[in-house]
C-alpha cells in the first residue's frame, strides 16, 4: 500500500496528437492554397479544406472503433465511445459540407447557379474518377449518422444499430480512393500521398490485428464455455463461463468483455457484460439484469455452450487508485464490476467501503457475497434504496459527508446509469472530493 503508483491516462498526449495532426492537414492545405481573388476560389478553398480534414477524422473513426488496448484499457471504453460518437457527427458534418461547398463551386465554373447543385452533383459522379464509390460511401455514412441520433438510437434494437454501424468501414473505404484520385493537395504533394496512405494503412493494420486477429487467437486459446446460469434475483442471472488457461488473459476486476453466446438466436449479437468477480483460472463470471432481448435469453443458456469473447476491455480499474482509501459506488446492475473490486482491492480494515443503490431490498443483486466479503474483510457496506412508498434516497454532498466524514481522502469507484453517477459525481465534488480521484465508467455502450 505504500507503493500506491496509479497509472495515468494517456488522454491529454493523444489529444494533442490529434490536435497535431489537425494543425498539419491545415498547413498543408494552407501551402497548396494560391492568392484566392473571386467568390468561386473562396468556395472551393473552403470545399477542399472540408474535405480534407473530414479524411483526416474518418481515419480517428475508425481507430477509434479498433478497440486498442492503449485506448480501452488505459482511457477508458466508455471515453472512448464519446470520443467516437463526437468525431462521428464532426466528421459527418464536414463531409456533408464539403459536397456542398465543391459542387457549388463546380457549378459556379461552369456557369451555374446555386439552383443547379444537384445537377453538377449528378454529373460530377458520372464523369470524375472514384466518384461514384464516394457517393455510395457518403450515403452510408449518412444512413449511420442518422440511426446514431439519440431519440433514433433509443428505439432500434442494439443488434440492429450495432450491425448497421459496421458500414461505417464500408463508407470510409469508399470515400478514401476519391481523395487521392481527385483531391488537388494529394496531386501537387507526393509526400502528402504517402502520408495519407501511412495513416489509413496503420490504422487498417490495427483494425485488423485487434478486432479480427487477436478475438480469434484468443478465443482459440481458451476454449470458453458456459458451466452454469444461476439465479440472483427475480431478473438478474450470473453466467459461469469455464475455459483454459483462464488467467493468462490478463483480464482484472473491474474490467468487461464482449461476450457472444453461440447458442440458436443468440449467435449474431455481441454485447458487454462486466465481470462480477475476480478472475480465476478456470472460471469468469458475470452478473446480468434482463433489460432487454440478449440479456433476458442468457437464462436459457444450456451449459456447454460455446463462448467467444473480446476483451478485456475498460479502465475501472485498481490501476487508477492513488489513495489508500476507496469508496465504491454503484447503482442497479453497476454492482458487477464494484464487486470485483470489492472483494480484490488491497487495504486494511475500514479503508474500503461500498454504497450500492437499488430500488428495493429485493433488487440488492449479489448481497449476500457483498456481506461475506465485508465481513472477511473488514469493509463497510452500505445500501440506499426507496421507502415503502417509492421515496428516493438522498444522496448528497452533506448526506456522504455524514456518513463518511473523510470523503474527501477517498479514491471513488463510480458505475452506474448516466443520470444516477451524474448526480453522485455531482455530490462528491460538492463533499470536496477532486475530480482526479472520482473514477467512473459508463456500462451502457
Amino acid at each position: 500500500m505504500r507503493r500506491i503508483r496509479p497509472r495515468r491516462s494517456p488522454a491529454v498526449p493523444l489529444l494533442l496528437a490529434v490536435w497535431a495532426g489537425a494543425a498539419g492537414v491545415l498547413w498543408l492545405w494552407w501551402r497548396n492554397t494560391p492568392a484566392i481573388s473571386d467568390d468561386t476560389g473562396k468556395i472551393l478553398g473552403a470545399g477542399r479544406i472540408t474535405g480534407l480534414l473530414a479524411g483526416y477524422l474518418m481515419a480517428l473513426v475508425v481507430l477509434q472503433m479498433a478497440r486498442v488496448p492503449a485506448l480501452e484499457r488505459r482511457v477508458g471504453s466508455d471515453r472512448v465511445a464519446r470520443w467516437h460518437a463526437m468525431t462521428g457527427r464532426y466528421t459527418l458534418c464536414l463531409v456533408l459540407a464539403h459536397v456542398f461547398l465543391i459542387m457549388w463551386g463546380y457549378a459556379a465554373q461552369a456557369g451555374r447557379g446555386l439552383g443547379d447543385i444537384v445537377a453538377q452533383t449528378v454529373d460530377s459522379v458520372n464523369q470524375l474518377p472514384d466518384m461514384g464509390k464516394a457517393a455510395i460511401g457518403t450515403g452510408l455514412l449518412v444512413v449511420v449518422g442518422l440511426l446514431s441520433v439519440g431519440p433514433v438510437r433509443r428505439r432500434i434494437p442494439y443488434d440492429t444499430w450495432y450491425h448497421v454501424h459496421l458500414l461505417t468501414y464500408a463508407a470510409v473505404f469508399l470515400t478514401f480512393w476519391h481523395q487521392l484520385t481527385t483531391g488537388n493537395d494529394f496531386a501537387v504533394e507526393p509526400v502528402a500521398s504517402t502520408v495519407w496512405y501511412a495513416l489509413y494503412g496503420s490504422v487498417t493494420a490495427l483494425l485488423l490485428w485487434y478486432r479480427v486477429l487477436t478475438p480469434l487467437r484468443l478465443n482459440l486459446r481458451h476454449r470458453m464455455r458456459v458451466e452454469a446460469v444461476i439465479e440472483e434475483t427475480p431478473g438478474i442471472v450470473s453466467v459461469l463461463i469455464g475455459g483454459r488457461r483462464l488467467h493468462r488473459m490478463g483480464a482484472e476486476a473491474g474490467q468487461f468483455f464482449r461476450w457472444r453466446f453461440l447458442a440458436p438466436g443468440m449467435r449474431f449479437s455481441s454485447h458487454p457484460y462486466s465481470l462480477s468477480a475476480a478472475p480465476r483460472p478456470d472460471m469468469l463470471r458475470i452478473t446480468v439484469k434482463a433489460i432487454g432481448d440478449h440479456s433476458a435469453r442468457l437464462r436459457e443458456l444450456a451449459p456447454g455452450t460455446r463462448v467467444w469473447a473480446e476483451g478485456p476491455y475498460g479502465a475501472l480499474t485498481a490501476q487508477r487508485r492513488s489513495r489508500g482509501k476507496v469508496l465504491l459506488v454503484a447503482g442497479g446492475v453497476g454492482i458487477t464490476p464494484m464487486r470485483a473490486l470489492f472483494e480484490t482491492l488491497p487495504g486494511a480494515s475500514g479503508d474500503i467501503t461500498l454504497l450500492y443503490r437499488a430500488n428495493s431490498t429485493q433488487d440488492l443483486a449479489l448481497w449476500d457475497e457483498l456481506a461475506g466479503i465485508a465481513d472477511e474483510r473488514g469493509a463497510r457496506l452500505m445500501y440506499a434504496v426507496n421507502s415503502p412508498d417509492g421515496e428516493r434516497p438522498d444522496i448528497s454532498a452533506e448526506t456522504l459527508a455524514r456518513k463518511i466524514p473523510d470523503v474527501e481522502r477517498h479514491d471513488v469507484f463510480l458505475c452506474g446509469p448516466p443520470g444516477f453517477a451524474q448526480s453522485v459525481y455531482e455530490a462528491l465534488r460538492g463533499a470536496g472530493v477532486p475530480a482526479r480521484r472520482i473514477h467512473h465508467e459508463s456500462f451502457e455502450m
